[in-house]
C-alpha cells in the first residue's frame, strides 16, 4: 500500500502539504484563526487594549500562515533544513502569541459577564474557544515541526 506522507527528512511541496504531518494543520489553523478574527471584529471592543492584541495576533497569524502555506506549496523551500527550522520557529512564536491572546480574551470575557450585551458576551465566548483551539493547533504543529527539523 502506497503512503501519501512525506518522509520525515523532507519538506513537502505542491498538494503534498495537505497530506502529511505537520503541514496538514495549515488549513485548520487558517479556519480557526479566521473565526477568531471574525468573532472579535464583530463584537463590542471594550476594553480596546486586550481586544486589539487579539485582533493583531489573529490577523498576523492568518496572513503569515497563508503566505507560509503558499511558499511551501510552491516549493520555495527547495527541501533545505533551514526552512524546517524556520517552520518550527514561526509556529512556536504563533503558538505563544495565540496563548497570550487567548488568556487576555478570556479575562476580558469573564469581566464582561454581568454588565454587557448578551450577544457580545456570546461572541466573545466563541472567540475564546476558537482562540484556544487555534493555540492547540499551532502548538501541535510546533511539536511536529521540531521532530521534522531534528530528522534532517
Amino acid at each position: 500500500m502506497a503512503s501519501n506522507a512525506a518522509p520525515l527528512g523532507t519538506l513537502p511541496s505542491g498538494i503534498g502539504i495537505f497530506t502529511c504531518l505537520p503541514d496538514i494543520f495549515y488549513l485548520p489553523e487558517l479556519v480557526f484563526g479566521g473565526l477568531v478574527w471574525i468573532l472579535v471584529a464583530s463584537s463590542l471592543v471594550v476594553p480596546a487594549n486586550p481586544q486589539g492584541w487579539v485582533m493583531f495576533v489573529s490577523v498576523f497569524c492568518f496572513v503569515v500562515t497563508f503566505l507560509w502555506m503558499v511558499l511551501f506549496a510552491c516549493g520555495a523551500h527547495h527541501n533545505k533544513p533551514g526552512w524546517a527550522a524556520a517552520d518550527f520557529v514561526y509556529h512556536g512564536i504563533a503558538a505563544f502569541f495565540y496563548l497570550s491572546a487567548s488568556v487576555a480574551l478570556a479575562r476580558v470575557t469573564i469581566e464582561m459577564k454581568d454588565g454587557s450585551i448578551f450577544l457580545n458576551y456570546q461572541l466573545d465566548i466563541s472567540a475564546v474557544v476558537f482562540s484556544y483551539v487555534a493555540t492547540l493547533l499551532y502548538f501541535v504543529h510546533t511539536i511536529l515541526s521540531a521532530i521534522r527539523w531534528k530528522s534532517f
